[in-house]
């Protein structure tokens, strides 16, 4: 599959806004997405695994058969059950490390390492079977439902897409009951974010994916009615995050803005804001095409593209980043925004370096094992 370089930026930048907004003490998450509508990176991280899940599945379903493309995604969704296990250990261990250190750290709870120390094969059981899910981890444990689901659903995807769409709505309508069912750890059951408000979402990206070869032939024909109701959505979102900045008329208007639209509840994915991340891929995919193209060709959109390209490797990475961030940008009490901003800055690179790292391993590798050869 040719890669699309402006996905892997986005990609890239979900991983890096993921990271920012798990260290409170950090500067530069004032800058992230969340701050300016109503969604936040999960939404964009989620969405663009769909979409590339549904490139990848055509691709393979053509050339290679529907056996091949189940089978693709059945290995894949154990990929991600192995890299939640591995990265709830290891920000156990970290965790544990930085207490052990009395460096003070607020992005995860500290308990998960001492859990680990005195029952592993207890806290694996529970991260394993996703009765528990670490925080920062949590997403991947809906990721894992998620992709289980895609050799069995997205057959019928193609065969039968709008009895598809219903059936997703319908599941998308009861999440929260169906959730709170699932046997978990929580008060109240289910994961936290909830796999059935956020299949829909997911779902929405698979069928971008699958059929936009013959769905953007029709949708241009319209796309001046659809960017308007889009960016009508998409700036109704962004009032809603922003008006409450400008004094107490802003956060009046913002008031009725949210009233308007009942209950915003992210972890079963309420209306608004499927709606405003739907109305914002629209955006980014058609009338704002060239610029995110020229964007990705850029430094900094060459680099968010690596971080992009590193899969589960850079999401741990920048999970357990954004442990060490905090406990960095904390640790003495009272640092300057300088030295936040610095670590900031430091965690970006190294997120970078671990991407770049990943995506030349074989080289790396090979590199290594010549060195190893020549000095014996």
């Amino acid at each position: 599959m040719n890669r699309i370089p402006a996905l892997d930026m986005l990609r890239g930048y979900a991983l890096v806004a993921i990271m920012l907004n798990h260290m409170p003490a950090g500067v530069l998450r004032q800058f992230t997405l969340t701050n300016y509508t109503i969604f936040d990176a999960a939404e964009l991280f989620v969405l663009l695994s769909g979409f590339l899940v549904g490139l990848v599945w055509l691709k393979t379903h053509e050339s290679e058969g529907l056996g091949a493309a189940q089978w693709r995604f059945a290995r894949r969704a154990v990929q991600v059950w192995l890299a939640l296990i591995a990265g709830a250990v290891l920000i156990a261990l970290l965790s544990g490390a930085l207490t052990a250190l009395d460096l003070k750290h607020t992005a995860v709870w500290t308990g998960y390492g001492g859990w680990l120390a005195e029952n592993p094969l207890g806290y694996l059981g529970v991260v394993a079977s996703l009765w528990m899910q670490p925080n920062l981890v949590d997403v991947l444990a809906l990721y894992v439902v998620l992709m289980a689901s895609v050799p069995l659903l997205v057959p019928l995807l193609e065969r039968r897409p709008l009895v598809f769409a219903l059936l997703s709505l319908a599941v998308w309508m009861a999440a929260v009951p169906l959730n709170a069912a699932l046997p978990n750890e929580r008060h109240g059951g289910g994961l936290l974010f909830n796999p059935f408000g956020w299949q829909v979402l997911f779902y929405a990206g698979v069928a971008m994916g699958l059929f936009r070869r013959s769905a953007m032939p029709v949708l241009r024909r319209w796309s001046g009615a659809v960017t308007v109701l889009a960016l009508g959505v998409a700036l109704y979102g962004t009032a809603m995050a922003v008006l409450w900045r400008f004094g107490p008329e802003g956060k009046r208007l913002a008031d009725v803005l949210w009233h308007a639209v009942g209950k915003v509840d992210k972890w079963s994915l309420d209306e608004m804001r499927l709606a405003a991340v739907l109305a914002w891929a629209w955006l980014v995919a058609v009338p704002l095409a060239a610029p995110m193209a020229w964007l990705s060709g850029t430094a900094a959109g060459r680099a968010l593209a690596v971080v992009g390209r590193g899969g589960l490797v850079t999401f741990v990475a920048c999970v357990l980043l954004s442990i060490l961030g905090d406990a960095m940008a904390t640790n003495p009490a009272g640092t300057d925004t300088a030295w936040k901003v610095t670590v900031d800055l430091l965690v970006v690179a190294l997120l970078w370096l671990i991407g770049l790292g990943w995506l030349h391993r074989a080289r790396i590798g090979a590199a290594l094992v010549a060195k190893v050869q020549t000095s014996g």
